[in-house]
């Protein structure tokens, strides 16, 4: 989705109940023992390691809970072997989505991906289906009482930022994922809603009537609260006013 669409969902997640934390530690703990695992234990020489930790403790993940996942990932202590898939697939109206899973059981997670999708008005595609709907880029969300715009435009520029969008109470910063660890470098200092390597949507899908919406996000909804999915991207584009953001 675009970042006014992510914003709003960092705002819903805000406002979720607690019940959901233990999904959010389970997301957070897999991310930081495979960048521990791909790039070693220490943060300063591990910039996908160091997004982990910084996103963890933004989300008050317990000290300890960060130490044992980034043992698991150095092999200091035993864990699972995680594997990283995308799934591809529709929803209602024709949206295409992205579903990044991160498991230790592929065959639970397609199955889970699935029938999530076939009972709540979507459908998988096949590999190539809907990837070509998206480009990945790191994608920045900052909360625009953090920073004021020039300033953040002084900062990110010459870190390789390709896009920065001024969304009135919150700024949308774009890079190539080259650029990603040089940008995530140059804002450690600032406060972000969410630091990420996106699947951006090149493609936009109208949506326009209240209905599908409707169906859309309650698709992304349910295939986010299966506990091997890590994020689902969408390149929906709802028509202002459609739905409440709230």
């Amino acid at each position: 989705m675009s970042g006014h669409s992510k914003w709003a969902t960092i705002k819903r997640a805000k406002g979720a109940a607690d019940a959901k934390r233990g999904k959010l530690f389970s997301v957070l703990s897999k991310d930081l023992t495979l960048a521990a695992r791909d790039g070693g234990g220490d943060a300063d020489f591990n910039p996908r390691l160091r997004t982990c930790i910084q996103k963890a403790k933004a989300a008050n993940m317990p000290a300890d809970n960060i130490e044992r996942a980034i043992k698991k990932g150095t092999g200091e202590l035993p864990g699972v072997t995680y594997e990283e898939i995308v799934y591809e697939g529709y929803a209602a109206g024709g949206v295409g989505l992205i579903v990044e899973v991160t498991t230790d059981n592929k065959n639970r997670s397609a199955s889970e991906v699935r029938s999530t999708m076939s009972k709540n008005g979507g459908n998988l595609a096949g590999v190539g289906a809907v990837a070509f709907q998206f480009e990945r880029k790191g994608q920045f969300i900052i909360d625009a009482k953090h920073i004021s715009e020039e300033a953040l435009m002084d900062l990110t520029l010459e870190a390789g930022a390709e896009d920065i969008k001024n969304e009135g109470d919150h700024y949308e910063v774009i890079c190539q994922m080259g650029d990603y660890d040089k940008l995530s470098q140059a804002l450690s200092e600032i406060e972000t809603e969410s630091a990420e390597l996106a699947y951006l949507p090149n493609i936009l899908v109208p949506v326009e009537d209240k209905e599908t919406a409707r169906k859309v996000l309650h698709l992304i909804e349910k295939l986010d609260e299966l506990e091997d999915v890590k994020a689902v991207h969408a390149n929906m584009d709802i028509a202002d006013g459609l739905i409440d953001e709230d």
